[in-house]
């Protein structure tokens, strides 16, 4: 989750491409160049660790863009393909 928060930041659309499950990987990635990432708090982990196969991870990720601050609060479900951790899909938390 770090690695992909980084990435966000750095927009490196290969690296989070590469880090999501061929199953729901987009085509592209767009990047809003008027949002500026500020912070990111693990929430919560269920599984994930060297023996499983599966994993969650809620987080918020604070940012600021044009009209103020604000953040991004999400449960992402990972699981591993060809023993790499990706990205599978997520629900947002209000």
């Amino acid at each position: 989750m770090r690695s992909r928060y980084s990435a966000f930041v750095l927009e490196d659309d290969a690296y989070l491409l590469r880090s999501w499950h061929p199953s729901t990987r987009p085509l592209h990635v767009e990047f809003d160049h008027d949002l500026v990432w500020r912070r990111l708090q693990i929430v919560d982990t269920v599984a994930g660790g060297e023996r499983d196969d599966a994993g969650i991870v809620e987080f918020r990720a604070a940012f600021r863009d044009g009209t103020g601050v604000d953040s991004l609060h999400e449960r992402s479900r990972f699981t591993r393909v060809d023993g790499a951790w990706v990205y599978l899909d997520g629900d947002l938390i209000d």
